[in-house]
């Protein structure tokens, strides 16, 4: 039995798919969930206990802590599959499932350098200043611009650059200090348009989409006008995605990327915008495998050894949407099929950060979507406001 580390920050569905092939699943994770039981050895970071906080993610997790978690696992396992939050230059090469070097597609600025003569792409710019930021935008009113984290995935630190920012850095230097910008970041033009990605499995010769994605987007609940973070998908996307699936293919050619791969783009009238590629594993994992009747680790593995698949057609659409607590919350028994990444019955959640995730199939996109928001309703249901502070 062949054993694999899978590593990120919430690996349950991966480790599930391994867990079926008959892989010894060695599992290290931020969150670690009451469902999650496919495995054979597992660690976390967040440890919930009743009553506790379990704190906010931006402010816990760093890779590197992920990495000592999972280190007397390294040398013993014979693959590893890093997933979103770890890079996979933090494991030994000849061991990643997948790609090896990633720096040139996580580093948004470098990936703009890379695909902007080929593609279309929002304008980009390196800062390393909210004034300068500011600048620019004054150059152009008319547009609106984002900050983003030069690294990183989720959504999480993507700002709307607000250009009454200006007057509150001249009235308090640390104004703008809950917004955890970092020294460097980027400037981007924002796209109005539909977001829309597809997933694409590839080897070193060729690549084929395997399904389109619509983003759902949620409600303002995470913290400090975070509008950005990722809130779930409809897969496949419900109209023509030709384009969007012949766009993603050449990116991923175009990045020499193998195994299974995202790409997210922003579809407008003018065609197709490249916001951000992801080497791995993406957020509709769970709708992927569902709506094609696939195992993607297995498809993912072929593929990393130069086998290729041809997709099968999609049979039904899957929503998934994650539940963000809009309050500081307690939260209560949250055991019912369809509901995943179920924390500990009385685990204080805070404002903005994820509650469960909602999976949702059917031969219609709208009952799909019907029966996610129907588990939603019984979620909030379970949720209770912290008023008195009993946060241990």
């Amino acid at each position: 039995m062949d054993k694999l580390l899978i590593a990120g920050l919430n690996t349950r569905a991966l480790a599930h798919s391994a867990y079926a092939l008959g892989y010894q699943v060695y599992s290290a994770s931020y969150f670690c969930t009451t469902d999650f039981n496919s495995y054979h050895y597992k660690k976390c970071i967040l440890e919930q206990k009743p009553y506790h906080s379990c704190g906010t993610l931006q402010e816990s997790y760093n890779q590197i802590e992920l990495k000592e978690l999972c280190s007397e696992w390294v040398d013993e396992a014979d693959y590893i599959i890093p997933y979103t939050g770890i890079s996979p230059q933090m494991f030994p090469s000849s061991k990643v499932l997948g790609n090896k070097n990633v720096e040139n597609v996580e580093n948004k600025y470098k990936l703009y350098k890379s695909l902007k003569k080929k593609f279309k792409m929002p304008k980009t710019f390196l800062l390393s200043s909210i004034v300068e930021a500011l600048e620019i935008q004054a150059q152009k009113p008319n547009k609106k611009y984002l900050i983003k984290p030069i690294n990183g995935s989720g959504g999480y630190g993507v700002y709307i650059l607000n250009s009454k920012w200006l007057k509150d850095l001249k009235n308090n230097e640390t104004a703008l200090k809950d917004l955890l910008i970092p020294e460097k970041f980027i400037l981007q033009e924002y796209i109005q348009g539909e977001e829309v990605s597809a997933s694409v499995i590839s080897t070193t010769k060729e690549s084929k989409s395997l399904i389109s994605s619509s983003q759902i987007k949620g409600p303002n609940s995470p913290n400090n006008g975070q509008n950005f973070i990722y809130h779930g998908n409809l897969s496949p996307y419900p109209g023509d995605d030709s384009l969007i699936k012949k766009t993603a293919e050449l990116v991923i050619d175009e990045l020499d990327l193998i195994g299974c791969n995202g790409v997210d783009m922003i579809q407008t009238s003018d065609g197709i915008h490249i916001i951000e590629v992801n080497p791995r594993f993406q957020g509709t994992f769970e709708c992927t495998e569902s709506s094609l009747g696939i195992n993607l680790i297995q498809n993912h593995v072929n593929a990393c050894n130069g086998e290729l698949i041809t997709p099968p057609s999609s049979d039904k659409y899957c929503v998934k949407k994650i539940v963000y607590a809009s309050e500081k919350s307690l939260i209560g028994t949250l055991n019912i099929p369809g509901i995943y990444d179920i924390p500990l019955k009385n685990v204080i959640i805070e404002k903005g950060e994820p509650v469960a995730t909602v999976i949702g199939c059917s031969k219609n996109p709208s009952k799909a979507m019907s029966k996610v928001n129907h588990l939603i309703e019984k979620i909030k249901n379970m949720m209770k406001p912290v008023v008195k502070s009993n946060l241990i």
